[in-house]
């Protein structure tokens, strides 16, 4: 009887640990699902430099918290699970910036100088 007993919290246990893993997974997967749906709401829209400057804080930030590995100048890693990038291309000097430079630059000089220009999402990753 004792080894019926045993065998069966074992098998509890076992239970338990794979439906806590499968729970962590959907939580997990529909987290990176939601951020991915919020980046993906910005193709095709018009943003000035105020809420460009949002973006690419929220885009650092989910990087950041995601533990993006960066390659040696600095750059976050594109990977095809958690990473975003953003790059701007300057219509004017027809010069592309990503992210990073922009934001190792600062934010707030960024939106002092581009406040009332407007930008425009024109190309995602999955299009």
């Amino acid at each position: 009887m004792k080894k019926i007993a045993i065998l069966f919290f074992i098998l509890i246990a076992i239970i338990a640990g794979v439906s806590y893993t499968y729970m962590k997974y959907r939580a997990n997967y529909y987290e990176a699902k939601r951020e991915n749906n919020q980046f993906e709401s910005y193709y095709e829209q018009e943003f000035y430099g105020n809420e460009v400057a949002t973006i690419i804080n929220k885009a650092i930030d989910n990087n950041l918290t995601n533990q993006v590995q960066r390659n040696e100048k600095g750059k976050f890693v594109e990977n095809d699970t958690n990473s975003i990038k953003i790059d701007l291309k300057m219509l004017d000097t027809d010069k592309t910036y990503d992210m990073e430079t922009l934001y190792a630059g600062g934010m707030d000089k960024f939106s002092q100088y581009y406040n009332e220009i407007k930008f425009k999402c024109t190309r995602n990753r999955l299009s």
